[in-house]
């Protein structure tokens, strides 16, 4: 096996693609992926902080019907699998976009199966926060919206770069699989040459990528949060 991918046909032919192909499939695949988690935090980060400050003793308590309403459809969407959700929503993708086919197209299902992770994700990060810390701002006469957007969200800033960064590389991972159905970028090109052309070699670079990929996202995302952290700031001082 390996030498069938060494041999210098294989090889020339997979370095011809990576030098003619793979630098739009990148492109396409970095686009994709911050395009849709962006999209993705502006509708999960609200969620995250309903979820938060309207329950039963939370800053803005919202009616239980509502909650339930929402921690249901978080689930429901969160509990389908990636592949059959980007068949389910075609029709909103055909709505919105014009095709379900292509680069663009696969952002939709990108920020549909993100939005909810993106919710949890907030959520948790929010509940980090000192409960002393809110109970001191609501003494202090602040409104619920103040304290969201003051108290709350302030101070959780270095976990929610931090659980953003986990956010970025699941939909990274997501926009691989949706070159299944004719998404564009990295994906595509391992599924189109590795598996139904057997040029393994060339899905090798594409999954190398990836994981490149990958890790400059998590690197980036670690050393904001800890710029971020007011905790490692007071330490080095």
């Amino acid at each position: 096996m390996l030498r069938e991918w060494l041999a210098s046909d294989a090889a020339g032919e997979a370095v011809e693609i990576l030098r003619t192909q793979f630098p739009l499939a990148l492109w396409e695949t970095v686009y994709v992926t911050l395009l849709a988690t962006v999209f993705a935090a502006a509708i999960g980060l609200p969620l995250g902080v309903l979820l938060v400050t309207g329950e039963k003793n939370g800053v803005l308590p919202l009616p239980s019907w509502l909650m339930k309403m929402i921690n249901t459809l978080i689930n429901l969407l969160r509990s389908v699998p990636f592949l059959i959700l980007m068949i389910l929503v075609f029709p909103l993708t055909r709505l919105i976009v014009g095709t379900v086919v292509g680069t663009t197209a696969s952002v939709v299902p990108l920020v549909i199966a993100a939005f909810p992770f993106v919710a949890r994700l907030a959520e948790g990060s929010l509940r980090e926060v000192d409960p002393n810390v809110i109970e001191m701002a609501q003494s202090m006469g602040a409104s619920p919206f103040a304290i969201i957007t003051r108290v709350m969200i302030p101070e959780s800033v270095p976990s929610l770069i931090s659980n953003f960064t986990i956010a970025v590389t699941t939909v990274l991972g997501y926009s691989a699989m949706s070159g299944i159905i004719g998404g564009g970028g990295l994906g595509k090109i391992a599924i189109n040459y590795g598996y139904y052309r057997y040029k393994y070699l060339v899905m090798f670079f594409a999954v190398l990528l990836l994981i490149l990929l990958v890790q400059l996202f998590q690197t980036v995302g670690t050393r904001l949060a800890a710029r971020a952290d007011k905790r490692l700031k007071h330490q080095k001082e």
